[in-house]
C-alpha cells in the first residue's frame, strides 16, 4: 500500500498546455488602439463619402446643357437605405446647403436636388487636377501592375479604387486605349465577361523603386541618422498611436521583424517554396506589408477602403487575411472602423490629420471636406466659402462645433 502511494506521489501528471482563447476577427479589430487623430478625420470623412455618392448621381444625369445636373428628391429617398441614410435624402441635404440646391422641378413640378456653384467649382478644379496629372495617373497604374504576379489585374478592381488612384471617369479610353505600348485589356480564360488589364510595356526593373526603399534612403543620408545602415536596409517607418503601450517583448519582436529580409513589391518571388517553412512565411508576411504599403502609397489620399484592396490579394499573392495584416502592425497603418466601412490609413503619410505632401486632387476633395464641416453655418450672412475651419498646425485646430455628424 505504502509502495502504491509513493508511486503516485512520484508520478509526474502529463504536461498540459495552455492555449490563449482564440480572439475573433470582430474582438481584434475593437481591441486595438485608437488614434484621436484618425477617428477624427474618420468623423468628417463618414459624411463626406455620403455626400460624394450623392454628387457622383447628380453629376450622372444627363440633361440640357443650359440646365445643370439634377436628380428628384424622390429618388434619392428611395436610395436612402443604399446610401446609409437614416433620416432620409431630405433630412441629409438640408445639412449642407453650401453643397446641395433643393429646388421645384418648373416642369416635372416636384423637388429636385442640385449641386451649388461652390460644390460646382470644386469638382471641376479636381478633374483639372487629375487631368494635369495624367503622366503620373500612367505610372500608379503601371506600378499597381508589375506588383501583380501576373502583371494582370482585374478591370472590375481597378474601377472599384480609380478614386483613390486620381484616374479620370474615362481612364479606360483617356489612358487605357491612349497607352496601347503600355497596356492591353484581354479577355478572362476562367470568368466570362471578365476583362483584365495586362502589363504589355518593358519596364526597367531599376525604375520600380518602392516608397519605402526611398525612405530609407532619406534616412540613411541624414547627418544624425543614428540608425545602422544595415538595420535599416529592410526597415519600415513606425510611429505608434499616442497612449499605446510598448512592452519590452513588444518592441524586440519589431526589432527582429524589422531586421528579417524579405522580397520587394516588384521583385519576382516563388511563393511555394517560400511555405515550406517558418521563415519562408514570415518573410512572405512582411512582403505583403510591403505591397500593402506601396498601394497605399500610390493613392491620392494614402488611404483606402479594406474591401477594395481585399480585391487585389489573390492578384499579389498575398494569402493572409489583409485587415489582420493591419492591426498586425499598427506602427505602420491605422485602421479605422467609422461610417459603415473599414478604412486603412498609411500612418506615416500623416501629421496632425492632413497629408505631410499634399497634391492637387487631394487639396481639391479637401475643399469638399470643407464644405461639409461647414455645414448649415454662413448663410445668414451670405457665405458661400468654407469659412467652418481654421487652418493651423492642426488640420481640426479650433474647428466650430458642427451639427450632429450622424444622420
Amino acid at each position: 500500500m505504502l509502495t502504491h502511494l509513493l508511486q503516485k506521489l512520484n508520478h509526474k501528471p502529463p504536461t498540459t498546455v495552455f492555449l490563449r482563447r482564440k480572439t475573433t476577427s470582430a474582438e481584434y479589430v475593437a481591441s486595438r488602439n485608437r488614434d484621436p487623430t484618425f477617428e477624427k478625420l474618420m468623423d468628417k470623412y463618414k459624411n463626406l463619402f455620403k455626400v460624394i455618392a450623392i454628387q457622383d448621381l447628380i453629376l450622372g444625369t444627363t440633361t440640357n446643357a443650359a440646365a445643370p445636373p439634377a436628380v428628384s428628391l424622390d429618388f434619392l429617398n428611395r436610395l436612402s437605405q443604399r446610401l446609409h441614410l437614416n433620416r432620409g435624402a431630405t433630412h441629409f441635404l438640408r445639412k449642407y446647403p453650401h453643397i446641395f440646391n433643393i429646388f421645384h422641378h418648373p416642369i416635372k413640378l416636384q423637388p429636385y436636388c442640385t449641386l451649388t456653384e461652390t460644390a460646382l467649382k470644386i469638382t471641376q478644379q479636381e478633374a483639372t487636377a487629375i487631368n494635369a496629372t495624367l503622366p503620373l495617373v500612367v505610372t500608379r497604374l503601371v506600378r499597381l501592375l508589375s506588383m501583380s504576379m501576373t502583371k494582370s489585374l482585374p478591370l472590375r478592381a481597378i474601377f472599384k479604387v480609380f478614386r483613390e488612384l486620381g484616374l479620370p471617369d474615362d481612364f479606360e479610353e483617356s489612358v487605357i486605349l491612349k497607352k496601347s505600348d503600355l497596356f492591353a485589356l484581354v479577355d478572362s480564360g476562367n470568368e466570362p465577361n471578365t476583362h483584365l488589364l495586362k502589363l504589355v510595356g518593358d519596364i526597367p526593373k531599376g525604375e520600380l523603386v518602392g516608397a519605402v526603399d526611398n525612405w530609407r534612403v532619406v534616412e540613411c543620408c541624414k547627418e544624425d541618422c543614428g540608425v545602422d545602415r544595415n538595420e535599416i536596409l529592410y526597415s519600415f517607418n513606425h510611429s505608434y498611436p499616442p497612449g499605446m503601450k510598448l512592452k519590452r517583448s513588444f518592441k524586440a519582436k519589431v526589432k527582429e521583424w524589422q531586421q528579417l529580409k524579405y522580397v520587394g513589391p516588384y521583385e519576382a518571388v516563388d511563393i511555394g517554396k517560400k511555405r515550406k517553412n517558418k521563415i519562408g512565411m514570415m518573410e512572405m508576411e512582411k512582403r505583403a506589408v510591403g505591397i500593402v504599403h506601396e498601394f497605399l502609397s500610390l493613392t491620392v489620399e494614402k488611404m483606402v477602403e479594406v474591401e477594395k484592396i481585399s480585391h487585389f490579394r489573390k492578384w499579389f499573392g498575398i494569402d493572409l487575411n489583409v485587415r489582420d495584416l493591419f492591426l498586425d502592425h499598427p506602427g505602420i497603418f491605422y485602421l479605422s472602423t467609422k461610417g459603415y466601412r473599414h478604412t486603412v490609413f498609411l500612418r506615416e503619410a500623416y501629421e496632425r490629420g492632413c497629408l505631410i505632401e499634399p497634391n492637387a486632387v487631394y487639396e481639391a476633395r479637401r475643399k469638399l471636406l470643407d464644405l461639409v464641416i461647414l455645414g448649415r453655418r454662413g448663410l445668414s450672412r451670405g457665405h458661400s466659402e468654407p469659412t467652418g475651419m481654421i487652418q493651423g498646425e492642426d488640420c481640426f485646430t479650433e474647428e466650430v462645433k458642427t451639427d450632429s455628424d450622424e444622420d
